[in-house]
């Protein structure tokens, strides 16, 4: 486990160095894995982790194979930086109000998705756009685990629930989501200053951990004016 460790951390190091340096510029496209797998003599699965540990510096964006994606006045957003910071990379001034952080019961959803123990930490929040305009009602649930348990009390870390889930070894690594058109219902519409029945954007996203366990389940409610959702598919030729 140790040689893995550092053979995906040296890769790490030299993929780092050259975007540093300016060998591979902002907006190019680094080779694919089977090229760096040739050249760097490693696994597949060293150069993913590499690639994974250029992505958590915020180095890389990668969107290899089948995958949807949101964007925000067509810019992809990357889901695993956290809408706040993807926003704020986009140079787009965005505020966001937390409407709920607390503990709760949902048998329900954990029947859905079948997690143990039914209670979830409850993160509802709204993006707003200067001027008092929100553009999207979010509604996050996370199992809730002994480590995240005084989150409620001590509020996210910078704000973030990606962060604040990192701190803890917790990380998505994979997951499903799936696109709906809905109309605001009464309550929907007043958080979000619209009329009932206006049209939104619904998205419901699964993430999972490595183990196939659910790192959160999360709702979304769009201005479809504003987003939009972006189909991938397949993998650049390397």
């Amino acid at each position: 486990m140790t040689e893995q460790v550092r053979k995906h951390q040296r890769v790490a190091r030299v993929l780092a160095r050259e975007i540093h340096s300016g060998a591979l510029e902002p907006g190019s496209r680094l080779p694919g894995e089977h090229a760096l797998t040739r050249r760097f003599a490693v696994s597949r699965t060293t150069v993913r982790q590499a690639l994974d540990e250029l992505s958590k510096q915020g180095l890389i964006s990668t969107h290899a194979g089948v995958g949807s994606f949101v964007t925000f006045d067509g810019a992809l957003l990357d889901n695993r930086l956290g809408w706040t910071r993807a926003l704020a990379d986009q140079d787009v001034r965005i505020t966001t109000e937390v409407l709920r952080l607390e503990a709760v019961r949902d048998e329900a959803l954990a029947g859905e998705l079948e997690t143990d123990g039914g209670r979830f930490l409850a993160l509802d929040r709204l993006r707003v756009l200067p001027g008092n305009t929100p553009v999207s009602l979010e509604r996050s649930r996370v199992p809730l685990t002994p480590a995240l348990a005084e989150v409620p009390l001590r509020g996210l870390v910078d704000g973030s629930l990606t962060r604040t889930l990192a701190e803890v070894g917790i990380r998505a690594t994979y997951g499903d989501e799936w696109a709906s058109i809905t109309r605001l219902d009464a309550d929907e519409a007043a958080l979000l200053r619209r009329g009932e029945g206006e049209v939104f954007l619904r998205t419901r996203r699964v993430s999972r951990g490595a183990d196939g366990r659910v790192v959160e389940h999360v709702t979304s409610l769009l201005d479809p004016a504003r987003f939009e959702l972006h189909l991938g598919f397949g993998e650049p030729p390397g």
